[in-house]
């Protein structure tokens, strides 16, 4: 406390930037409780709520779950209070294939720590002495930054810091999917191979996820957690249930779908797996040719807005020389 102390009354210090530090706080917290409010769960509301309430397979099943219960402490301020919210983002970390315990609470608690560091690396930065900017290369970047430009600066280095973790983790969430997507048919064929070699499917399924461990380890990860929570004695349904709600994927759905009612009624299972796989690989090819049949369609807009105005150019130019000399 004394050293922050004699550093406030230091009077070499600029005011600006003890002012500059303050905003940019105070916006946080305010963008901060805004969100907070925004997605805030209205304990009246969700208490005059009617119809059937679903238990969900894996609400009560979920053993290998991290630890999502309510926030204590200083961790209120910063972790939302509603359930909801937090199984919305725990389902995305999941689907992201973060399967740590507590890793709802560490991903906000970065977003808090990244929307606080990156504007006090610019202030620092703005504070420092002309020869250490130098030293460090950012002199001729700060250069010229006026009072207006460094809160701006700020501001957009908080949202930055603050969001930007929440589109990285979207964009991961769409990586892997499209990577699991990909993967699963062979994943199918080698699982179909190993059952006919003799083994069963749960061994068939460890097998594949070794050998699938460096060609596609997000799948390889999914069918390891869905044998590590069978031997722990999760119901065989849910475990299958959800795994596909963990992946996300519409081809995993069918594809527990079709392992459930193979069981169910007693069908081969390697039969189920090899019309599934082609099914798959039918499917992929055909959303490719549509892919393709669209793109004639896509090229003659940008064709027509990037050549028609040259076209007219080209036809009319004479005809507007040709009146200048006329009529000019």
């Amino acid at each position: 406390m004394e050293a922050i102390q004699d550093i406030l009354n230091d009077p070499n210090l600029p005011l600006q930037y003890l002012l500059m530090g303050g905003i940019a706080i105070s916006v946080f917290f305010v963008v901060v409780g805004v969100s907070g409010m925004a997605t805030s769960d209205d304990t009246a509301a969700r208490r005059m709520r009617v119809g059937a309430v679903s238990g969900g397979h894996g609400a009560d099943f979920d053993l290998l779950q991290g630890d999502n219960s309510d926030p204590h402490g200083l961790l209120k301020a910063f972790v939302p209070s509603s359930k909801r919210e937090r199984s919305r983002v725990g389902r995305l970390l999941k689907q992201a294939g973060v399967q740590r315990k507590n890793a709802v609470r560490t991903f906000y608690l970065f977003r808090i720590i990244m929307g606080l560091v990156l504007p006090t690396a610019f202030v620092i930065a703005m504070a420092l002495p002309l020869e250490l900017q130098i030293q460090l290369g950012v002199a001729s970047a700060l250069q010229g930054v006026t009072w207006i430009n460094a809160l701006q600066i700020v501001t957009a280095l908080m949202v930055i810091g603050f969001y930007g973790p929440a589109l990285w983790l979207r964009r991961r969430v769409r990586k892997r999917r499209v990577a699991i997507e990909h993967s699963l048919p062979n994943a199918l064929d080698l699982m179909q191979v190993a059952i006919e070699a003799g083994l069963g499917f749960d061994a068939a399924m460890v097998r594949v996820s070794h050998e699938l461990a460096q060609a596609a380890p997000a799948l390889s990860q999914e069918f390891t957690i869905l044998q590590l929570e069978l031997q722990a004695g999760k119901e065989r349904q849910a475990a299958f249930l959800d795994m596909a709600d963990r992946v996300g994927v519409e081809e995993m759905h069918s594809f527990v779908n079709a392992l459930l009612q193979s069981n169910q009624y007693g069908t081969s299972v390697s039969t189920a797996l090899r019309r599934f796989a082609t099914d798959m690989r039918i499917d992929r090819e055909l959303r490719a040719q549509e892919k393709a049949n669209r793109l004639p369609v896509q090229m003659s807009a940008v064709m027509a807005l990037c050549m028609m105005p040259v076209l007219l150019l080209i036809c009319l130019t004479p005809m507007v020389i040709r009146w200048i000399n006329i009529f000019g």
